[in-house]
């Protein structure tokens, strides 16, 4: 149970933290943004002026480049502007805190994150329903607790990591009645 949860609450707080996309007001760089899911059409160029007025100021650092920018890096801008619009101020506060912590690490840890949301991404939702919900356990447990079971996962040797992530994926061992 507990390398369970860490293991977890290591994947969901990977992917927490490794996809706020949500843009920024006048960002000095453009924000990762993961590229949409394949479709059989390739996305259409959309105008800046059809971009609704609040989408406007939210993306005005890209408004100088917007038309030389892909058409599927448009769409996700604009997608990710109308996130941004419909968050609460807590929700942006949050995220934009998520961002800067994005923007702060080496593109090696970028580059793990992303490789772990893909893995997470391609189990079963099924899977994926059981890995945030242990990470919402996870992140109820008092601050000690929580602290304890990072510590054992930092202990263990790859090979335990391995194995305690394997389990993960096997049913419980049923329970014994005494004779």
């Amino acid at each position: 149970m507990i390398r369970n949860l860490a293991l977890c609450a290591s994947l969901a707080l990977s992917v927490a933290t490794s996809f706020a996309q949500v843009p920024v007001p006048a960002p000095s760089t453009p924000p990762a943004v993961a590229a949409p899911p394949a479709s059989t059409a390739p996305a259409a160029p959309k105008a800046w002026e059809s971009l609704s007025p609040e989408q406007q100021r939210v993306l005005q650092g890209y408004q100088g480049q917007w038309n030389t920018l892909p058409a599927e890096r448009q769409q996700a801008l604009a997608k990710g502007s109308q996130r941004w619009i419909s968050m609460t101020p807590q929700q942006r506060a949050g995220a934009q805190q998520r961002f800067s912590q994005w923007r702060a690490m080496p593109p090696e840890q970028r580059q793990l994150l992303r490789q772990r949301w893909q893995e997470f991404k391609s189990l079963p939702p099924e899977r994926q329903r059981e890995v945030r919900d242990s990470f919402n356990r996870f992140r109820q447990m008092p601050p000690e607790r929580r602290q304890q079971l990072r510590q054992q996962w930092r202990q263990m040797t790859p090979e335990q990591r391995h194995r305690a992530a394997q389990g993960m994926h096997a049913a419980p061992p049923p329970h014994r009645l005494p004779h």
